[in-house]
């Protein structure tokens, strides 16, 4: 079978960022042809070089659309109408597919999925990894009312015209179900995490990151992820000054984007703050080997409530404790699980709070560690994969 994947931000596990694509992708390409429409964002950006690239049966067709996280609004429209616009006619011209994958954010590459599968008589499978375009218009990124009946009206078409659709989240199949959409076209593939890769982590991997921070037997509350808009960066802040009383802890916030001028401010004049690099993704489950409580934070707003964030997982998979602020899916299972706790809405106050209550119970961190790293086991990226692959091929079958 002939796949053709169009994804703006594709890149591989040598890169600081999720990984989730590469492993399905790879995966796909065990057994199918696979041709992948992506940008050139990441490819300049790679850390290190351990994997292929494009792994074995998989051709990129690339676009120049440079993207940064600290963009304002009207340069990431530019950046996705230049990919939208690239993709199109890269997936006109690539072999006639049997069946078109199309992955969001934003809706303008399932957008291009969508068209090219109906140019090329392909059915297409649609997977939704931010609720779009509820997520720009709640950031206020959108706010002319035209332009959001717009969307919401092309997000309605392009459900009702994939053949099945993947959310990343219980509660985006809620939200994807409400409008309408039956149920039976939908199966829900969390993010995941890659346990083959926090099973190398060692406690050697641990005590040289200590090392390299020079923080002797501070604790690590880790911050792991984008330093984005929504993010609860400025509360995070806020949070490490109310706490930079206890020399026991240190702080560490591990990657980039909008906010990290003022997280460099901070560790500037907090000695409880570390701002770090992004790392590739292979090198990343070490720093949750090191942390004792892993820091999962949004601003409150309810379309953030369901999202799947990469660092839940990988907190999970190497056994560390999470504190979210999220109200939706993640808040239900953690308590479910007993494998972190929910600090409420993110404001300074209640994150210190939070932190605080955790880990003055060391009993209960363990425990809660614990029965983290048991339940990753049903979020391993390569069980994941193999679902996803299923669906696509059912998908592309006879028709």
């Amino acid at each position: 079978m002939r796949i053709l994947f169009f994804y703006q931000y594709y890149h591989n596990l040598d890169c600081a960022a999720t990984g989730r694509h590469y492993q399905f992708i790879r995966r796909l390409a065990r057994e199918h042809e696979v041709h992948v429409v992506t940008s050139d964002h990441w490819e300049h950006r790679r850390q290190s070089h351990l994997f292929e690239w494009a792994p074995e049966g998989v051709t990129l067709h690339r676009i120049h659309a440079p993207y940064a996280n600290a963009m304002g609004i009207h340069a990431r429209l530019g950046a996705y109408a230049t990919y939208a616009a690239g993709a199109l006619a890269a997936g006109l011209r690539a072999p006639r597919p049997d069946v078109v994958v199309g992955t969001s954010t934003p809706l303008s590459t399932a957008w291009v999925a969508a068209r090219v599968a109906r140019l090329r008589r392909a059915p297409w499978v649609f997977e939704v990894r931010d609720l779009w375009p509820a997520f720009p218009i709640e950031m206020g990124a959108i706010r002319n009312t035209w332009l959001q009946r717009r969307l919401f009206a092309l997000e309605k078409r392009l459900y009702d015209s994939a053949s099945h659709i993947v959310p990343l989240s219980t509660d985006m199949q809620a939200a994807i179900e409400a409008g309408g959409t039956p149920a039976s076209k939908l199966t829900t593939l969390v993010n995941g995490t890659d346990l083959d890769l926090a099973a190398g982590v060692t406690t050697e991997t641990i005590a040289a990151l200590r090392a390299r921070l020079g923080i002797g037997d501070r604790r690590v509350v880790l911050y792991a992820g984008t330093f984005g808009r929504a993010n609860a960066i400025p509360a995070l802040i806020g949070a490490a000054e109310r706490l930079r009383h206890r020399d026991d802890l240190c702080f560490v916030f591990l990657g980039d984007g909008f906010y990290r001028p003022a997280l460099e401010d901070a560790a500037g004049r907090l000695p409880n703050v570390r701002v770090l690099p992004p790392e590739p993704r292979h090198a990343i489950f070490g720093w949750f080997g090191l942390a004792c409580l892993s820091l999962v934070t949004f601003i409150d707003r309810p379309v953030l409530a369901a999202n799947s964030p990469a660092k839940f997982f990988d907190s999970l998979g190497m056994g560390t404790p999470v504190l979210v602020t999220n109200p939706g899916w993640t808040k239900r299972f953690v308590e479910a699980h007993g494998c972190g706790w929910y600090a409420g809405p993110a404001e300074p106050d209640t994150l210190a709070a939070g932190i605080q209550a955790a880990l003055d119970d060391p009993a209960a961190l363990a425990a809660a560690g614990q029965r983290g790293r048991t339940a990753a086991a049903a979020f391993d990226r390569r069980r994941l994969a193999d679902t996803f692959a299923d669906i696509v091929a059912s998908a592309g079958g006879p028709r």
